[in-house]
């Protein structure tokens, strides 16, 4: 990923400053941005979701650290930078993916949030096992 400065400097289009909506955020720079995800995996998750979010992080940034494309990098560390702060705020807890991301993801990322979903629900099986045998 080898963005810009000037582009991870500028707002994003998040909110407008027209009406009751909140002013635009200003987008973080990769690194920075990466080294948040991890403090908030850190003091929000319990340690087996810790566990999983960061190597889902680290493989994520990974994967899509030559990506060039601004749109693409933008979009990048706008989803990861709101998925920090709903984390930060707790509201993430029993929240649905909206429908209109799913429509757009490709086969590719379906496949991978289906395999995010069988991980955590082997951990969760897990989980609930180990508390029986208490």
């Amino acid at each position: 990923m080898k963005p810009a400065l000037r582009l991870c400097a500028n707002p994003t289009a998040l909110g407008s400053t027209k009406g009751l909506k909140p002013a635009p955020l200003a987008l973080l720079p990769p690194i920075p941005l990466y080294r948040r995800l991890f403090r908030t995996h850190r003091k929000f998750l319990e340690p087996q979701m810790r566990l999983l979010g960061d190597e889902y992080i680290k493989s994520e940034f990974r994967a899509h650290q030559k990506t060039e494309n601004p749109m693409h990098i933008i979009g990048f560390l706008t989803e990861w930078q709101m998925y920090a702060q709903k984390i930060e705020g707790e509201s993430w807890r029993g929240e649905k993916i909206d429908k209109g991301k799913i429509d757009k993801m490709s086969d590719q990322q379906l496949g991978q949030l289906y395999e995010l979903m069988q991980a955590i629900q082997k951990a969760s099986r897990g989980n609930d096992d180990g508390s029986q045998s208490d």
